[in-house]
């Protein structure tokens, strides 16, 4: 791709114009030295009229041919001259010198002044122009016009005369330009083509394996939008670091995580077999114990003469069957408390299934992230990379990059409302939060699970509404209740609608969320928030989501939460609590 220079381009125009003001500057200078050489050419051939009027006057009164001729020969020696016409009162020439054409029209304009009235002649496709005047003479107190004369200069004398300053104004133009030139091309190359040149370099061998190497340190001093881009540029290496260390110890952690939960539901099982083990013994003992006193019920009616003997080794073996009556409610007392723990292992099981939804949300996003990376990478390699490219990189770096944080946050809070529903133990922080915006980034931070899906979600909910509450806890609320929709209420349908509606009447927050998914029969509504209860129990389904999210309503936000629904008319959620101020 061929690459454009902004700083040629940005010369190029600011010479052109400079040219054309250059250009326009030179022939408005050149056009008034015209037309000011033009009028001293005026004012010298009136001039030469008051010199020279008297004697040409004399001359034609006295009929002195010879002395006309003599003066407009003189006159017509003068430079500016370029031709004379002397004619007698009655229109007749007398003497004319140069070249004058009788058929040419002239513009004509007559001018007064305290003395005579002359008039400006001027001949546009000759190029020639002058002034004809009157010849007066002055006899006994009597002024008798004896004849005219007409004098005309020429362009080319005005040409000549101003020819050395066009050349001088030329000049000076041609020699401004090309120092403007120079100086224009050394401030560009050193201001903007050398350091961006050098910063464009630096990017394009960017590591993706060690980031922190492929810092930007440029030569620039000044704080300009170079070093403004140089120091965005790094403060993005800064965090791409962060966040790939950040995402190796999550990873890590989660890893430990999974291996602890694994060698805890291990023992689980260990000690709910060895305990199944000792309450099958101890019920085969009992059993036996019981043949044992219906056979000495038996000897007790057939041999009544050994009643006495019977009756000892009966209370004997009644001794025995209370020991073992009592060892069988303590064998039954140890079997619940191993149900609890298996309860607990599998609800730990479940913490694991439901980490792995904003877990696997993040390792789509890194992968997106490494992705994007390495297509950065092959373009840098072949040179391909543009201003346009680094841009939308950027984008979508933050954004994989937010959600990343986002999702591995939601984690860390789905694990801690998991922990708090096993122990009754509460770790969400309040603080305030924008209820709409907020919504949204859960929203949006459940995508790549709706990314294959046509369902829709509405949020409804003023623009400035702040609510000082648990954060974490409505983050839960809200994850759960549009993944259940989606898993259950929308299974078998493609274009499912969530719509979520939220306000607050005198500081209490109302939420109404509905889909119009398959909806629920009474009797599923009716254990729709009891703990382990789903339909989808052979399927992956906990049972856990609306238990936590009731936990969540009830213990974290101290309000209240209530359903209804019909089948294949979805399902409706009606949530109050108070806002914490």
């Amino acid at each position: 791709m061929v690459t454009t220079s902004i700083s040629r381009k940005l010369l190029s125009r600011v010479l052109s114009v400079y040219f054309v003001l250059t250009f326009i500057v030179t022939g408005v200078q050149i056009l008034a030295e015209y037309y000011n050489a033009k009028s001293n050419i005026n004012s010298e051939l009136l001039t030469l009229e008051r010199t020279f009027s008297s004697s040409l006057t004399r001359a034609v009164w006295e009929l002195n041919t010879e002395q006309v001729t003599d003066i407009a020969k003189g006159l017509v020696a003068i430079p500016m001259i370029h031709s004379i016409l002397v004619t007698n009162e009655n229109g007749e020439t007398i003497v004319e010198f140069g070249d004058i054409d009788n058929n040419v029209s002239f513009k004509t304009e007559a001018v007064q002044t305290e003395h005579k009235t002359y008039v400006n002649l001027e001949s546009f496709s000759q190029g020639t122009f002058g002034h004809t005047f009157d010849l007066i003479f002055e006899f006994s107190g009597r002024f008798t016009q004896v004849g005219s004369v007409t004098l005309l200069s020429s362009n080319q004398v005005i040409f000549n005369r101003i020819e050395v300053g066009i050349y001088f104004l030329i000049g000076n133009a041609m020699l401004k330009t090309a120092a403007l030139i120079l100086l224009f091309s050394l401030a560009f190359n050193s201001l903007l083509t050398t350091p961006l040149t050098e910063i464009t370099e630096q990017m394009r061998r960017f590591d993706i394996d060690d980031p922190y190497s492929s810092r930007i340190n440029s030569k620039i001093i000044e704080n300009n939008e170079l070093k403004v881009l140089q120091n965005a540029y790094n403060s993005l290496i800064d965090q791409l670091v962060i966040y790939k260390e950040e995402l190796a110890d999550a990873q890590q952690q989660i890893l430990q995580t999974n291996q602890k939960l694994d060698e805890h539901n291990l023992m689980l099982e260990q000690e709910v077999a060895k305990k199944a083990s000792s309450l099958s013994s101890n019920m085969l003992k009992m059993e036996l114990q019981q043949r044992g006193m219906i056979e000495q019920q038996k000897k007790l009616e057939e041999e009544n003469e050994r009643r006495k003997r019977t009756e000892q080794r009966l209370l004997k073996t009644n001794k025995e069957l209370t020991q073992s009556i009592d060892e069988l409610n303590k064998a039954q007392e140890r079997l619940l408390d191993a149900e609890k723990m298996a309860s607990l292992g599998n609800l730990a099981a479940e913490v694991s299934h439901e980490v792995n939804t904003p877990v696997g949300i993040s390792i789509t996003s890194a992968s997106y992230l490494a992705d994007i990376m390495e297509e950065v990478n092959n373009k840098v390699q072949k040179d391909e990379l543009s201003n346009q490219d680094v841009i939308e990189y950027c984008k979508n770096a933050q954004q994989s990059v937010d959600l990343l944080t986002k999702n591995l946050k939601r984690a860390s809070e789905l694990v801690a409302s998991f922990k708090q529903v096993a122990v009754d133990q509460t770790s969400n922080k309040v603080r305030e939060v924008n209820m709409k915006q907020y919504i949204e980034d859960v929203v949006h931070s459940l995508a790549p699970r709706l990314k294959n899906t046509h369902h829709k979600i509405n949020v409804n909910c003023p623009k400035h509404l702040h609510v000082r509450t648990h954060a974490g806890a409505i983050s839960q609320i809200f994850t759960n209740l549009i993944m259940n929709s989606v898993i259950h209420g929308f299974e078998n349908k493609d274009e499912g609608v969530i719509d979520i509606d939220i306000s607050m009447e005198n500081e209490r927050i109302k939420i109404d969320f509905n889909d119009n998914g398959r909806g629920l029969s009474s009797e599923e509504l009716h254990k729709l928030f009891d703990q382990f209860y789903t339909t989808r129990e052979n399927q992956g389904g906990s049972g856990l989501g609306t238990h936590i999210v009731q936990n969540l309503v009830v213990d974290n936000l101290n309000g209240r939460i209530s359903a209804h629904s019909e089948p294949d008319k979805g399902l409706h959620y009606h949530i109050e609590f108070n806002n914490m101020r």
